[in-house]
């Protein structure tokens, strides 16, 4: 048995370990305590770590850039998808256009990042998801409020306000401070080597439970609601398959020989969507409460939805890629897999299709 499916098994025991543990959760804080202790200490400290082992190089700087292009890209082409999959209210239309571009690396593919590709590759994915989080975070947020006042006129100052507190939650969020200490430290010649012993050895001991942790929270967090069950999964397949097309044409095109960099790149581009978004969306709705449900700008229980069921797909390809080991690290083994999602994706449009015709052709029948 190869070490990459020993690998795997491991982790979908934690998984399951977590799904039977669900009933000794009483509640939703209780979960989302295990979710704090990993996004505050845990992965912060890991990604610390990881950085502090690695050289400073420019390609490091330049990765936040591709990060929110790829996020720019998935909200250009979301209307499409939308459209694709028959979605036309706009509440929901609004929602997923939140959720789709925005990716949460931190809990769907740093730990396999890390355990498949090595600390190097972490450092990496740390240094993209800056990107990302200055698009969740503030041209996201920017995007809801700015279609938010569609629906009401209210004062800006207050969302001003909010933007100045989204600043500093990006600014002083642990993950950002490590980052930008563990940059300081790098530019001025610091390794992880130079730090004292018992600072080496409690950094590596809160880094070494990031992974147990995180694959006990999904199992721990996954619920998925059959309400909106196949617009939801179409619209991820949709998304994830547009997402590797896009992958296989930047290897192509960029002729990358890596087969590193092509699993660090798929995995990086399969993230689950970000729960960032989502608190945008509360906020909006909080300030709609007055609103009938038709006039809202976002819909909370698709936004639920969406998010419940991203997680463990994501995973779950994730998976998929680093278990097979080199096989996805050429365009073609990616196209052919991205055409298979975009199918998979494409099956609750040909069924509800198919649906409407016999229902069409029955009310003729009557009628006649």
């Amino acid at each position: 048995m190869s070490e990459a499916i020993i690998k795997a098994l491991s982790f979908v025991t934690f998984i399951i370990i977590g799904l039977l543990l669900k009933s000794k959760f009483n509640n939703a804080e209780e979960v989302n305590g295990l979710k704090k202790i990993i996004l505050l200490v845990a992965l912060p400290c890991t990604i610390f770590v990881a950085l502090l082992k690695i050289s400073l190089h420019l390609e490091l700087l330049l990765l936040p850039l591709f990060a929110l292009s790829f996020n720019l890209f998935l909200f250009v082409i979301t209307p499409a998808l939308l459209n694709l999959v028959g979605i036309k209210n706009k509440s929901i239309a609004n929602t997923a256009k939140l959720l789709i571009p925005s990716l949460a690396p931190g809990l769907s593919c740093f730990p396999f990042i890390l355990e498949f590709l090595g600390e190097p590759y972490l450092a990496k994915a740390a240094m993209t998801d800056l990107g990302n989080k200055f698009f969740v975070l503030f041209i996201l947020y920017l995007v809801a409020i700015k279609w938010h006042y569609r629906n009401k006129n209210n004062k800006q100052e207050s969302d001003l306000t909010r933007l100045k507190t989204l600043v500093k939650v990006m600014l002083f969020e642990p993950i950002n401070l490590l980052i930008i200490l563990a940059l300081i430290l790098l530019v001025s010649g610091i390794s992880l080597a130079d730090l004292p012993l018992f600072l080496q050895e409690n950094l590596n001991r809160l880094s070494s439970i990031m992974t147990p942790l995180v694959l006990l929270f999904i199992g721990l967090a996954v619920k998925i609601k059959k309400k909106q069950l196949g617009q939801v999964f179409s619209l991820l397949m949709l998304r994830y398959g547009i997402s590797l097309l896009l992958i296989a044409g930047v290897v192509a095109a960029l002729k990358i020989q890596t087969n590193q960099d092509v699993l660090f790149m798929l995995a990086f581009g399969l993230s689950a969507c970000s729960f960032w978004p989502f608190a945008h969306i509360s906020s909006i709705s909080a300030k709609e409460m007055d609103l009938p449900d038709h006039q809202k700008s976002f819909d909370n229980q698709f936004a639920l939805g969406l998010l419940a069921m991203s997680l463990p797909l994501s995973v779950l390809l994730i998976l998929i890629i680093f278990t097979t080991g080199d096989t996805f690290a050429n365009p073609l083994p990616i196209i052919l897999l991205a055409t298979g999602l975009i199918t998979v994706g494409s099956l609750f449009t040909i069924f509800k299709w198919v649906k409407n015709q016999v229902v069409l052709k029955s009310d003729l029948r009557k009628i006649n």
